[in-house]
């Protein structure tokens, strides 16, 4: 007896009809990540769900490599706002330098294939450059970086090259993301617990110390 696979269904084609053809490139990207990941991204596979042909694409895009680009620059632009809105919602200061490290965490979580491709190794410095795309737009490191500055000029954590620190933070942050977003983190240590021991630690780790700030009240 034969066995008859069944074909999976096609996804729905998303036909295009007229507005912003380069964002709903950049949004079919996105889903196609998503649901198959970054391999399976191929221009003419957006086109074919756009429904708008070779030559309309590569009037935006010369490539797969410029359109992830473009998602990476997405990516970051929604980073930053992130970011940003975290740090002013708590009100600046430690509360915000905090509440930047949850952000960024939940920013991974519910944009992963934004995310994938901003930290994957799948873009190039050009990639972003070649958009024209404003550096205050893309550098989500530099929002990192002035919250460093602020508090250090506050003396609230320890004085140091701001971009070094920067870094140190970052990768932790970015290894909570990471272990997140791939699912290795156990049940009973969700995201935002981990994220919250990170703070902590990360906290206790550049804060000045109670005799440095002692000092520094003594009259000379």
């Amino acid at each position: 007896m034969t066995t008859v696979r069944r074909r999976a269904p096609a996804r729905p084609r998303r036909p295009y009809h007229h507005g912003d053809l380069p964002r709903a490139m950049v949004q079919e990207a996105v889903r196609t990540i998503q649901e198959h990941g970054i391999p399976a991204l191929t221009l003419r596979g957006v086109g074919a769900q756009l429904g708008v042909s070779r030559t309309a694409l590569y009037r935006h895009f010369t490539d797969k490599q410029a359109l992830l680009g473009a998602v990476a620059a997405e990516g970051f632009r929604l980073l930053s706002a992130a970011l940003v809105a975290a740090r002013d919602g708590a009100g600046g200061g430690r509360p915000g330098f905090e509440a930047m490290g949850t952000a960024y965490v939940r920013f991974a979580l519910e944009h992963p294939s934004h995310y994938r491709v901003m930290f994957g190794g799948v873009v190039r410095s050009g990639d972003l450059k070649q958009l024209s795309v404003p550096k205050v737009d893309v550098d989500a490191f530099q929002v990192l970086v002035d919250a460093i500055v602020e508090l250090q000029q506050k003396h609230l954590i320890v004085p140091g090259e701001p971009r070094e620190l920067a870094l140190y933070i970052w990768a932790v942050v970015h290894g909570v993301a990471m272990l997140a977003l791939d699912g290795m983190l156990p049940p009973q240590v969700p995201a935002d617990a981990l994220m919250a021991l990170a703070n902590e630690r990360i906290r206790s780790g550049i804060a000045v110390s109670p005799a440095a700030i002692a000092g520094r009240r003594e009259p000379r």
